[in-house]
């Protein structure tokens, strides 16, 4: 059986408008929390950037033992894997 692991209850004691104001002014005034001038445009980008050249899903049935000895490279077989067909696309073999 598990156990539930509560907090103590806290109260939340919000300040009083004035020592909001006091508060505000003296983080304003303090010349080490002053914002960056100039960063209004940079913005944080998540993910992987694009690529170059997108690659298109395809679905592509091989023999089990083909398959198997390509995962059998490791991580970025799939990658390697394009690299051996365009190989052979630029040798004009296909």
């Amino acid at each position: 059986m598990k156990t539930k692991l509560t907090r103590p209850k806290q109260k939340l004691i919000r300040p009083t408008i004035e020592e909001d104001a006091r508060i505000t002014a003296a983080a304003r005034a303090d010349q080490a929390a002053q914002p960056i001038e100039g960063t209004a445009h940079l913005r944080r980008v998540r993910g992987r950037p694009r690529a170059e050249m997108p690659r298109t899903m395809v679905s592509l049935r091989l023999e089990p033992d083909v398959l198997a000895a390509l995962r059998a490279t490791g991580r970025g077989w799939q990658t390697r894997v394009n690299a051996l067909l365009r190989q052979a696309v630029q040798k004009k073999r296909v």
